[in-house]
């Protein structure tokens, strides 16, 4: 004969009251707007452009029994050391967010927990900028391309050139 979930739960003796209590707090966290899409979806609004473009989140867990999440976040071998130093500063972003405490714990990783393959960090660089090219530059780059005859050579020669003048006017100056 089946008893009641209660009654069975009381034959074993104490339980932590964390574990009794750990499927509310997660529903009630839930329905105050707490989910982990949303981390995923603002996450450069919550955290900012600089940490967004070197940090993505990957995974917001619960501890088994403990109260409040664990946000794991991706980022490159490089980046940890100084993501580390701003983990706190990190925590209270997401946490304000919200508006209460549902983020406990932030751990940083340089591979998603979904496999090493799948989990390797991209970030995308930031663009390079278009060297400014002044007319001087040009005048000299179509002077030193004038005597080629065919255009499309011509205009492949003479954007090298506009490179290199270019290049040679960075370094020395």
């Amino acid at each position: 004969m089946s008893q009641p979930k209660d009654k069975q739960r009381r034959r074993k003796g104490f339980e932590r009251t964390s574990s009794l209590l750990s499927t509310r707090i997660r529903k009630t966290s839930e329905a105050r707007g707490f989910a982990v899409t949303r981390v995923l979806t603002h996450w450069t609004e919550i955290v900012g452009d600089a940490t967004a473009a070197i940090a993505k989140p990957v995974e917001v867990s619960y501890a088994r029994g403990g109260i409040g999440a664990t946000l794991t976040v991706l980022t490159t071998g490089a980046q940890a050391p100084m993501l580390e130093m701003q983990k706190e500063k990190l925590r209270e972003k997401v946490n304000t967010a919200y508006g209460y405490n549902a983020i406990a714990r932030i751990r940083i990783t340089q591979t998603a927990p979904t496999g090493f393959a799948e989990g390797q960090a991209q970030f995308t660089p930031a663009p390079k900028k278009a060297p400014v090219v002044d007319e001087k530059t040009n005048a000299r780059a179509a002077e030193v391309t004038a005597d080629v005859a065919d255009t499309n050579l011509r205009n492949a020669l003479e954007t090298l050139a506009r490179n290199v003048l270019t290049k040679q006017k960075h370094d020395r100056g």
